[in-house]
């Protein structure tokens, strides 16, 4: 570490700084168990640090940007996260306070069905949250000490769910101390834990090209990689790269300007199309980092996580990747060389000629993983000599580097159970890969083996490096659903009809509006709720007669496929026929007769048994096939009135196949003997938890459905509905 950061820093503060991501191998169990602990309570106690870092509660509640939440929220859901990943893996039976982890628990990316609206919250205070987290810091801590554990870790072990919650506060650390960077300068205060790198008015050198020979690189680990790693970055995939040049150094704050006076943001041509409407939209005249004016860039400052400092012209500039696209392709222009973004596969032919990674280093060989400091530095401070003999800078380290490449999964990738919306909502082709990590990159955001990406026009700690190349660079754009569960629910929704059974989600809907039209309860003024939405089609259904639909999943792979075909209109996938061997398929909201009225659903992430106070109000709620997958489904039904008008209508469908798996068999309605021996059913039950409130509106029907899995392979169902009227 840098010995002028040193005299800031504490020697309590410095272990804060150097952890590194730990082995999931070892021999001895105990040590093993004190490792994760250490890991648990330095990440743990680093992130309440970062919060140091705020001058008054009003920081805690002000949104640094529109599409983000405020502090409070990032500062309590990171424990929130820990809870709920033990109970979805079953390894914790209680929550420790539903209604802020209902608050917290959902929000991290610019998501169409993101919840931003402040009506909407009643936030803790900062003294709320601390108190939470210690409750958390002590649950977690018994459960390191007591939980199984069997070397090495794999992502089914307990100790898995751990270390996702670990790397996962690794993320927000980082993400949080953007949003800290981009709060008024008043709101934030120094921390000599987070230190600026001391050599700021160095000149910034003049970057040139150095050849980088043609590779064959391999992107992805296996399974038995020996540290934690995220779904997206399983699997294998082999790229042979061509021959191509890369600027030396990262691009300056200086080398930016060039661009900026050249008109940078005032000239339509070098943007994309995207580009340009972000520039038109936001007023773009310069990077989101630069205050003052840019007509004078003698007088231009620097806005640091908690400084303004006068312009260091040698550090990286900070800028989206419309911005570092605009600047590549106004290089083009001014070179008459064919300049762009690296490819991930680029990055890493480039990554290669750095043999050593983060958890074997001593010292970090680049500005990453807090080691020199909590800002940028020179981009001619760290360097690697290549085999030819030139230096290539920052090859990790500094600012990320945007990449050309959108984020998808690799050949073999699996989502992980636990958290199956941390990957695929992003492979959506609007998220670009960047790489290499930052100065405030820790923990598995520091590998090499590292896959993040953000959206196109998303600020993080990143700039980029360009490279100049001949070939083109192809794009593999999937434009086919291949996740088969999704792709099963995407048929089941809106595909073929197979043997003769009705669409099952269709039927819903439409039994469902008949019975809500007998009861006066359709029109422009009313709403309802699909809870258990799935891909949608019933929420689509049900839009044609509410005046507004809430449609709520659990899965955001779910909730991503339905908002998806609502945006686009059209939404393509593939369908497994035997083997290896698909058919390709596709659905399109104008040959289904909803292109009028999708817009009326409000797609969300949301746990029906956890629900947030703002779902009420409803004239109508659908439950589909919902009940038997809940964990507290008494819980469920013996609150839903509370979120319906008087009269209004509570439809359900369940084929009542109770599994220990979902739902714990104290917790099931029905399907057992009772303490006489008689049989209890399903429906007695629910006659006995919903009766309180409700009363059934007409004999329960069956309703059939069919799901495809292959060609030769379908599951034919009977689902009960029973269609209940709010009486109390």
């Amino acid at each position: 570490m840098n010995q002028i950061i040193e005299n800031f820093v504490k020697r309590e503060d410095k272990q804060l700084l150097v952890t590194k991501t730990l082995s999931l191998k070892g021999e001895n169990i105990d040590e093993k168990r004190a490792e994760i602990k250490a890991y648990f309570h330095h990440t743990f106690t680093l992130y309440e640090r970062l919060f140091d870092c705020l001058a008054c509660d009003e920081a805690y509640y002000t949104k640094a940007i529109p599409l983000r939440h405020p502090l409070i929220f990032y500062y309590g859901h990171t424990a929130v996260f820990l809870i709920n990943k033990l109970r979805v893996a079953k390894l914790i039976p209680d929550r420790l306070d539903p209604d802020l982890e209902a608050m917290v628990a959902i929000g991290v990316d610019e998501m169409s069905w993101d919840d931003l609206d402040d009506a909407n919250y009643n936030w803790p205070s900062p003294q709320t949250v601390k108190d939470y987290r210690d409750k958390v810091r002590s649950l977690v801590d018994t459960f390191i000490d007591t939980a199984p554990l069997t070397l090495p870790i794999q992502w089914d072990d307990p100790m898995w769910i751990v270390l996702m919650g670990i790397e996962h506060e690794r993320i927000h650390l980082e993400t949080s101390s953007v949003l800290i960077r981009q709060l008024p300068l008043h709101m934030v205060k120094p921390s000599p834990l987070f230190h600026l790198y001391p050599k700021q008015s160095t000149p910034a050198p003049l970057n040139t090209l150095i050849p980088i020979e043609s590779k064959t690189v391999i992107i992805g680990k296996d399974r038995d990689n020996a540290y934690y790693g995220w779904d997206n970055e399983y699997g294998k995939q082999k790229v042979d790269t061509a021959e191509l040049k890369a600027s030396q150094y990262l691009v300056s704050n200086k080398e930016y300007l060039e661009f900026v006076k050249d008109g940078g943001y005032t000239t339509q041509s070098f943007w994309t199309e995207e580009g340009w409407a972000w520039v038109q939209y936001t007023n773009a005249t310069m990077p989101e980092f630069w205050v003052g004016d840019i007509h004078a860039d003698k007088q231009l400052r620097y806005r640091a996580m908690t400084h303004e400092i006068m312009m260091p012209w040698a550090w990286p500039v900070d800028v989206n990747y419309l911005e570092a696209k605009a600047f590549c392709n106004w290089k083009t222009k001014q070179t008459g060389k064919s300049i762009r973004l690296p490819s991930e596969a680029e990055w890493y032919a480039m990554r290669s000629e750095l043999e050593t990674d983060q958890p074997d280093w001593d010292i970090a060989p680049g500005n990453i993983n807090l080691e020199h400091g909590a800002s940028a530095c020179p981009v001619d401070t760290f360097s690697t000599t290549l085999k030819d003999g030139n230096k290539l800078f920052d090859i990790i380290g500094n600012v990320w580097q945007w990449t050309e490449s959108p984020i998808d999964g690799l050949p073999g990738f699996e989502v992980h159970p636990a958290y199956d919306d941390f990957s695929t909502p992003t492979f959506d082709g609007q998220h670009n890969l960047i790489k290499g990590g930052c100065f405030f990159s820790t923990g598995n955001y520091a590998i090499k083996d590292s896959r993040y990406a953000f959206r196109r026009h998303f600020f993080q700690h990143a700039g980029f490096r360009y490279i100049e190349s001949e070939g083109e660079l192809v794009i593999d754009a999937n434009p086919y659903e291949t996740d088969e569960l999704i792709s099963q629910y995407l048929e089941f929704h809106y595909g073929d009809e197979y043997f003769g059974v009705e669409n099952f989600a269709r039927r819903c809907g439409e039994i469902s509006n008949h019975a809500a039209a007998l009861e006066g309860l359709t029109g422009e003024n009313t709403k309802a709720l699909d809870i258990g939405c799935a891909v949608g089609r019933t929420s689509f259904e049900l839009a044609n007669q509410f005046g507004s639909v809430d449609a709520l999943d659990f899965s955001a792979r779910f909730i991503n496929a339905a908002v998806e075909l609502q945006k686009t209109g059209i939404k393509r996938y593939t369908m497994k026929t035997e083997g290896a061997l698909v058919d390709f398929k596709e659905t399109q909201l104008s040959t289904l007769g909803y292109e009028k009225t999708a817009s009326r659903c409000h797609f969300m992430q949301g746990d029906a048994c956890n629900l947030s106070d703002k779902y009420t109000g409803y004239n109508l709620i659908f439950a589909g096939n919902l009940i038997e997958r809940l964990y507290s489904p008494k819980q469920f039904l013996s609150t839903i009135h509370e979120r319906l008008n008087m009269v209004g209508l509570l439809v359900l469908t369940s084929p009542y196949t109770w599994l220990e798996e979902y739902t714990e068999q104290e917790q099931w309605l029905g399907g057992f003997k009772d303490h006489v021996g008689e049989n209890f059913t399903t429906l007695d039950g629910l006659k006995e938890t919903l009766g309180v409130h409700f009363e059934l509106v007409e004999a329960p029907q069956d309703v059939p459905f069919v799901i495809r899995e292959t060609a030769r392979k379908f599951q034919h169902t009977l689902a009960q509905m029973t269609i209940w009227r709010r009486v109390n």
